[in-house]
Parts: structure tokens; C-alpha cells; sequence
């Protein structure tokens, strides 16, 4: 039995999390799957992923180190210590494949092996890159980290935009495995607006995610009554938005909506003015779901439409964007730009295919 691990931030919300977990989900003979913790999340999210876990016959392993949101100081330390309670684990069970997912747990799984470098005779080390921008920060340890992963030949890129920013950086040319993504049976989502576009917004209110503009728009458009925006999430950048947004009638805000992705079906457009992405999951998502994308033409967002898609818009600009909604009305199901685009999710992103190329890798 093949034993791989995955290495992820934390039991919660996050499409590298969900992309580690769809890996586990395979089915192949003669693969464990384990996925193991960077810093212990607690939210009501956590639970849900854990009992996910437990149903899927994944084996799964919770760190010590709390989630503390503090410029991430706590899952730099997290990533120093990771060597010491994650040592006995990695005797115990000698995986045969330790597979992190994003920079705190790239930290985590480069520093275990240049303290004990013996332990990687006989396991192999894979490396997902799940974003255009690497390191914000922290550019120094980041390249020294880089320089373990392009020796051991780790790294696989998760989108064309990721593969060419990465070589651009660090001058090594990552392989590609697109994300796999499960198509979700839908429900209706209970607080639509009935008469009216309902325009989703969901993710995490952070920079990177386009907030600024996303704001931009909503002002802009709050004399258009034919639109309500669903602004769905938390983040550092909450209390702009609930300053900004929090009173306009075109406006619903909510927290996390745990299975998100069940309920895209319902409303009539995803609003996604992101700065960047690695490979989009909630646009993968949407686009199985038959629901349309106004996206910003950004990397790793782009990648996850179809080529001269009419929703996308270039460099954020809010002008664009007015121009967009102004030929919106509500969506009908089935239109041709929900067929096109479902067509293209299920050709590209399909899950199984993301599984089998990830465990060639692992045999090879």
C-alpha cells in the first residue's frame, strides 16, 4: 500500500484544501490517503470537513498550533515547529508521497527535509503550485524553499497561468495537472430576490479577491434596480465592506455558506473581480453549474472560461463592468453561455482525470 500525505494550512474553507481532498477521494487500489494539518482550524466549517473526511475513509491528522489570524505569524511558527510533532508521525507511517499545498505548508515540508534529508530516500516529494504570486513577503525563505522543490523535481503547476508566472520567477518550467472538480446536485438558495438579477459575490474578503473594485461596482450600479448583489464571506477587508455596502437595499451581506456550491444553480450571475488566481475553483464550480461568470481577465481566472468569453472584462476596469451589466437581465436556465460554459468545465476539469494523472506522477 502506497501511503501518500497531503500537507495543508488547516481544516477549513479553501480551494487548495478542496483540491487535496478530491485527490484523496480516489478510489485506486494500492493508494492511503492521509491529509495532515499546518495550524488547527476552528470554525464551523472544520466540522463539516472533518466528518468529510471520516465518509471519504481518509485518514486525517490535526495540528497542535491554533488558526490565529495575526499577518499570519502563527502559521510562520506553525511551519518552523512542523518538524517536530510531524517527525513520529512520518516514522510511524513512511509515506511513500509527502504532497503540500500552498506556501505555509511548502515552508513546513522543505525545512522537515533539510533537517532530516535521510527520510528522503525512498519518499517523493510533490509540490502544488496553486497560485500566480508566490511568497508576498517572505521573497528571501521563499526562494530558498524554491530551490528544494526545482532540485527534487516537485513542483506541478495548476494552470497555464501559473506554470508561465512560476517560470517567469524561478526559471524552472513546472508540468500541469489541471484541478478536478466534483459536479454538485443543486438546491435552492432561500434568499434570492425575486423580480431581480440576483449577482453572487462569494469568497474570502481579502485583496487578492478584487474588493476594491467589487465595492466599485455595487456604488456604481446602486441606482440599477433590476440587480441585488449577494455578497458572501469574511475576511480582513469586512469592515470596508460593511461600511461601504452594509446599508444599500441593493445589497445582501452573509457570512460563509458552508456548500456553497450547491446553491450557485439558483442565482443568475457570479460577480468574481479578483486581482489574481491560481485556477479558480468557485468559477469551475459555477460554470458546472450553469452559472455565468463576470470575470476579471486576470491569471488563473481566465483560464477557467472559454476563450473570447463576453463576461470578462480587462485590468478590473469598472467602466467595463457597467457596460457588461448594462446588457444583463436575468438569466434563463439553459441558456447557450451556461451550456458553452458547463460544456467546457466538464472537458477540462473533470476530477477523475485530475486523480489518475496526479497518481502517475506518484508512481513514477
Amino acid at each position: 500500500m502506497k501511503k501518500v500525505f497531503h500537507i495543508i494550512s488547516h481544516f477549513d474553507v479553501g480551494g487548495a484544501e478542496r483540491v487535496a481532498v478530491n485527490i484523496a477521494k480516489s478510489r485506486t487500489e494500492g493508494f492511503e490517503y492521509h491529509v495532515v494539518e499546518l495550524v488547527r482550524a476552528r470554525s464551523p466549517f472544520t466540522r463539516v470537513f472533518v466528518s468529510e473526511l471520516r465518509s471519504a475513509g481518509i485518514r486525517y491528522h490535526r495540528a497542535h498550533m491554533p488558526d490565529v489570524r495575526f499577518h499570519y505569524v502563527f502559521e510562520r511558527l506553525a511551519a518552523v515547529l512542523f518538524p517536530l510533532w510531524f517527525l513520529p508521525l512520518f516514522l510511524r507511517h513512511r509515506p511513500a508521497v509527502v504532497h503540500c499545498h500552498t506556501e505555509m505548508p511548502d515552508l513546513a515540508v522543505s525545512w522537515f527535509f533539510t533537517l532530516f534529508p535521510r527520510l528522503l530516500v525512498g519518499c517523493k516529494v510533490v509540490r502544488t503550485i496553486h497560485n500566480t504570486r508566490l511568497w508576498t513577503g517572505l521573497k528571501g525563505t521563499g526562494r530558498r524553499a524554491e530551490r528544494f522543490f526545482i532540485r527534487r523535481g516537485a513542483n506541478v503547476a495548476i494552470s497555464v497561468s501559473v506554470r508561465d508566472n512560476y517560470e517567469k520567477e524561478y526559471g524552472q518550467r513546472p508540468q500541469i495537472i489541471y484541478n478536478g472538480v466534483e459536479e454538485t446536485a443543486q438546491k435552492p438558495y432561500e434568499r434570492l430576490v425575486r423580480s431581480k438579477a440576483n449577482i453572487l459575490f462569494a469568497g474570502r474578503f481579502e485583496p487578492q479577491k478584487g474588493i476594491a473594485t467589487l465595492i466599485a461596482i455595487v456604488k456604481r450600479l446602486q441606482g440599477e434596480e433590476r440587480f441585488h448583489f449577494h455578497i458572501i464571506g469574511d475576511g480582513s477587508l469586512r469592515p470596508d465592506i460593511e461600511r461601504e455596502l452594509g446599508g444599500l437595499p441593493s445589497v445582501t451581506l452573509s457570512p460563509p455558506v458552508h456548500g456553497i456550491a450547491a446553491y450557485l444553480s439558483s442565482f443568475d450571475y457570479l460577480l468574481m473581480p479578483s486581482e489574481f488566481e491560481g485556477l479558480s475553483i468557485m468559477s469551475i464550480e459555477a460554470s458546472l453549474a450553469g452559472l455565468p461568470v463576470i470575470a476579471n481577465s486576470c491569471p488563473g481566472l481566465r483560464d477557467t472560461l472559454p476563450d473570447n468569453w463576453p463576461l470578462c472584462v480587462t485590468n478590473n476596469d469598472v467602466n467595463q463592468y457597467a457596460a457588461v451589466f448594462r446588457n444583463l437581465g436575468q438569466r434563463a436556465n439553459g441558456s447557450p453561455l451556461s451550456q458553452k460554459a458547463t460544456a467546457f468545465a466538464r472537458m477540462r476539469f473533470g476530477i477523475r482525470r485530475m486523480q489518475e494523472a496526479y497518481e502517475a506522477l506518484y508512481n513514477y
